[in-house]
């Protein structure tokens, strides 16, 4: 089971407060030596200098009171008597009379003179000091994680906005930008933009481009379309002069083709341009559904589960009609069966079946492409048809999908908007 997914701005908090709390737990330990060493030479400092003190008053026999110094005591730590009846002198750690001292000790004429300072409130002043450095420590590194929090957030929330209009630019909204400039960088200022900021700022400059093309690309192929459509009425008209017989029927079946071509073009710049608007009606939707089917001609099924009255546009939705069930035959298998259900959900569907080869993965994937039909076991054509089908379904608000069904073929799924049913 893959662990759960852990966001950007997380990750730079956690990261930011693990690395705060490392170095102060190092400066932390550091501190802690540096005060514990001086600390403790000062108590070993006063501990020798009573030693010294009391070695000088023992030997010219002058009373030692008041100076915190026994000859061989018995609380003196073990080694630390082994090192003064040595020869040498020392200090160590021990308790007298319950107390925690510091001991000094040396040899003095056969014994052990030991001198003590008192050492319980320099263990205190530590723990007090270790204290006061954790609390720092814990406050620095809650200060730093929430400064980085606050800095992710701002970070994950300008790369979360540059995804979101990369996936509008992606599900076609050409006119999608980031926007904001490098002033939105972190520092502020043109010359505080940010590696966020150039990449929002490349985003747009590539959607820009796109959009130039594509505009330039369906300028072109509506002044083609446009062009070619009054050359061929005349070419048409001139082919009716033809004497009859078999080269006459194959040059007007061509150039009914072509001209076939140069409509669907035509229809395709239009709803490119986003100036299509729908023209509502009531219409009985078995009924309407039935009369587009029917003037297609083929030979296709029409089964209306659950009618109802709805609004729409009667053109338009014929034209998306007829495109799918010309390329379920044209490209699948019978039978062919458009069903009609305006009882399965919030939004009357029809769904148009055919028993072929179903739709490539790269239509399923991508969606339908003009041009692009040279798929083995779908035939050929334009690959205009479904083109039209989804720009007619956009202006009509229709969600159109495309997909296999299970046992073999393709089925298409048109569900028209909730609002489209007429009480």
């Amino acid at each position: 089971m893959r662990p759960p997914a852990v966001s950007l701005r997380w990750k730079i908090a956690l990261t930011v407060m693990a690395v705060s709390c490392a170095v102060a737990a190092v400066l932390g330990v550091l501190v802690h030596n540096a005060v514990a060493r001086q600390t403790v030479g000062q108590v070993r400092k006063e501990a020798r200098a009573n030693l010294d003190t009391a070695l000088d008053l023992f030997e010219y026999g002058t009373s030692r009171e008041g100076l915190n110094s026994l000859l061989d005591p018995p609380e003196l730590p073990a080694e630390l008597r082994r090192l003064a009846r040595s020869g040498r002198r020392g200090t160590m750690v021990g308790s007298y009379g319950g107390r925690s001292v510091m001991w000094a000790a040396a040899p003095a004429d056969g014994q052990v003179m030991a001198a003590w300072r008192p050492y319980g409130t320099v263990h205190r002043s530590l723990d007090d000091f270790d204290t006061a450095i954790l609390g720092s420590a814990v406050l620095a590194a809650a200060t730093v994680a929430l400064a980085g929090l606050f800095l992710a957030h701002r970070i994950s929330r300008r790369l979360g906005t540059t995804a979101a209009v990369a996936r509008r630019i992606t599900a076609g909204d050409l006119d999608a930008r980031v926007g904001g400039g490098p002033d939105q960088g972190l520092g502020g200022g043109a010359a505080g933009q940010d590696e966020v900021a150039a990449v929002a700022a490349a985003l747009d400059s590539v959607a820009g481009s796109l959009q130039s093309r594509l505009q330039a690309e369906q300028r072109f192929t509506a002044d083609v379309a446009h062009e070619l459509r009054t050359p061929l009425t005349g070419i048409l008209a001139s082919a009716e002069l033809l004497p009859e017989g078999r080269p006459k029927e194959m040059i007007n079946d061509r150039l009914r083709a072509l001209r076939r071509l140069t409509e669907d073009l035509l229809e395709i710049s239009r709803l490119d341009s986003g100036t299509e608007r729908a023209d509502l009606a009531a219409y009985d939707l078995g009924e309407l559904v039935r009369r587009c089917v029917a003037a297609t001609g083929l030979d296709t099924e029409v089964r209306v589960a659950a009618d109802a009255v709805v609004e729409t546009d009667q053109r338009r939705l014929d034209r998306i009609l007829a495109n799918l069930v010309i390329n379920a035959h044209r490209h699948g298998r019978a039978p062919v069966v458009v069903t009609v259900d305006a009882a399965s959900g919030p939004r009357p569907t029809i769904e148009v079946r055919d028993h072929g080869p179903g739709y490539p993965a790269d239509l399923l994937h991508h969606g339908p492409q003009r041009f692009r039909t040279d798929v083995p076991g779908r035939g050929r054509g334009h690959g205009l048809g479904l083109t039209i089908a989804v720009g007619q379904s956009a202006v009509l608000d229709i969600d159109l999908r495309f997909t296999n069904a299970p046992d073999g073929g393709a089925r298409t799924l048109l569900r028209l908007p909730q609002g489209a049913v007429v009480g």
